[in-house]
């Protein structure tokens, strides 16, 4: 059995810009993320996932990288990162940093170096004469015009964000260079953007039935294999470290491709499909959600993954009370049951801020609220299509990514406790009664539950590294054993809107000792109905 630390820890992401503002001017900042060490150690949570704080021109909050070795002073200085690394450390709490190794931003250093005509630096990224017809991950060409000057120049993503060239050695090196730098100041590990598409097998045409048109000469390359491989070997082994990587269309077996123990890559790797199952491959373009394609995703990926790192939440995702569970009517249990979920799960559960409050996605009701590069890249095409605009802004408000950026929402006052001065991004209305303040005075808060739910996970063999088995049970209810020896658990969970039975085994009704509830009851004659959105674990 693995028991690697990072295995068995609690992830809490952080969204540096939305978390805590410590000096008024509207951006959270790392001395705010210091005033809330307390909280977090108090939640049980093991490490802090920190969104990218480098410097950064911000044209895609912080992912477009100026500087890899330099704080933007939006979030304070390197002095007040080296205070969060040892109050954190004091606190039994360790820091992953944010990498992003497929683009800087086309202010770093070495790209103006490139436009200036310094031939080592024009080698860092990718110039050609004419562009080929490759698309950008948030829509449109995926070539953009060097200014004054007859060439173009490669970017997946944002205009502002130009790929790096991973064939050349220099680029190599500085990365190994950037992860010594800040793992020797203490961090304990990367979350890696984007890493499975850093390596290009060629420059050719795309075959536009794929997906993204292009994607077949970047997509999990073998060279990218093969980076991935040396920089574990010349960098990361030689640290008490882990790597998470985000990676675009993977299945299990491609994940384990990049994350399987033997080859020695990554660590763990974020999978999508369970995103997906309220949108038809692309989340701009929604489905009415359901119950049962969110649970075979799981399931899928619990039997063949070899080590998930488990989520329902992050920055780039809107909120999951508001998408698999109830805002309205239930969201107390719903983000009870989704907890129960993401914390009993094999693998290794990761938080986003604000999941333990059980956040809902935004109420914005203009465009001018929205403040995500990409939501704006996507509204600009859905202008230019025969839609009505409520149909435009409905897809525009459920799917941009700001839903999960809204400020974190620490009391009830006028900006939620999160800042004394202009919040940079519209607060939600309902931080009024959705808020840490009055959650934590609630007799069934759920950030009490989550304090239950992490200690118990703690305290269970099962939970922490046993085997998975899903059990049959009706549509839209999650069932599963956990075993570990003599540990046993199981895990159930209606996850629709409506009662349904419990699960049976042989044709007998279950045993057995309910040790969580997010309904707060005694099970004991009762165990034969799930009400809407209830979970349970039981010892068996």
């Amino acid at each position: 059995m693995n028991k690697e630390w990072w295995r068995n820890a609690i992830v809490y992401q952080i969204y540096p810009r939305s978390f805590k503002d410590s000096n008024g001017d509207g951006i959270g900042d790392i001395p705010g993320i210091i005033e809330k060490l307390d909280y977090l150690k108090s939640l049980g949570v093991d490490c802090l996932w920190l969104s990218p704080v480098y410097a950064s021109p911000n044209c895609d909050n912080g992912y477009d990288i100026s500087d890899y070795k330099a704080i933007h002073p939006d979030f304070g200085t390197m002095e007040d990162f080296d205070l969060l690394v040892k109050e954190a450390k004091d606190r039994g709490i360790k820091i992953v940093m944010d990498l992003v190794l497929n683009h800087t931003s086309d202010e770093h250093e070495w790209f103006r170096k490139a436009l200036d005509g310094d031939k080592k630096y024009e080698n860092y990224y990718f110039f050609r004469e004419k562009k080929n017809n490759w698309g950008s991950f948030f829509g449109g060409s995926a070539w953009d015009k060097v200014p004054a000057e007859d060439k173009y120049y490669l970017h997946l993503f944002s205009k502002k964000q130009p790929d790096l060239n991973w064939s050349n050695p220099d680029v190599y090196n500085e990365f190994v260079d950037i992860m010594r730098f800040w793992l020797d100041k203490g961090v304990a590990g990367f979350r890696c953007d984007v890493v499975n598409v850093i390596y290009k097998n060629s420059l050719e045409k795309g075959k536009r039935k794929i997906a993204l048109t292009g994607i077949e000469h970047y997509l999990s390359t073998e060279g990218n294999h093969d980076i991935l491989r040396r920089l574990r070997k010349d960098v990361l082994d030689k640290y008490d470290c882990f790597t998470v990587g985000e990676t675009v269309f993977v299945d299990p077996q491609t994940a384990n491709l990049l994350m399987g123990e033997n080859r020695k890559e990554l660590n763990m790797v974020f999978g999508f499909e369970h995103m997906e199952c309220d949108c038809r491959k692309i989340k701009w373009f929604r489905r009415a959600y359901n119950p049962e394609r969110l649970i075979r995703a799981l399931d899928k990926w619990q039997v063949g993954c070899e080590w998930p790192a488990n989520y329902l939440e992050n920055h780039d995702q809107p909120r999951s009370v508001s998408r698999f569970g109830d805002e309205e009517n239930c969201r107390k249990e719903s983000a009870k049951m989704l907890c129960v979920l993401n914390l009993s799960l094999r693998g290794t559960p990761y938080i986003y801020e604000g999941e333990e409050i059980g956040m809902t996605n935004g109420d914005f009701k203009k465009l001018a609220e929205i403040k995500d590069v990409e939501s704006h890249n996507v509204y600009d095409i859905l202008k230019k299509l025969p839609l009505r605009k409520s149909t435009k802004d409905r897809i525009l408000y459920k799917c941009t990514r700001d839903n999960a950026r809204t400020p974190m929402q620490w009391d009830n006052s006028a900006t939620a406790g999160f800042t004394s001065g202009m919040p940079w991004l519209k607060i939600n209305g309902n931080h009024e009664w959705i808020n840490v303040e009055d959650d934590e005075k609630s007799e069934n808060g759920v950030i009490a539950f989550y304090r239950e739910m992490i200690a118990y996970r703690k305290s269970s063999e099962a939970l922490q590294f046993g085997d998975y088995k899903r059990i049959p049970a009706a549509k839209g209810v999650y069932a599963f054993y956990r075993t570990a020896g003599d540990s046993r658990v199981m895990v159930v969970m209606n996850m629709n809107g409506y009662n349904e039975e419990m699960p049976k085994i042989d044709g007998k009704t279950i045993d057995g000792k309910v040790v969580i509830t997010n309904y707060g009851r005694d099970f004991v004659e009762e165990l034969g109905e799930l009400k809407p959105y209830e979970a349970m674990v039981l010892e068996v």
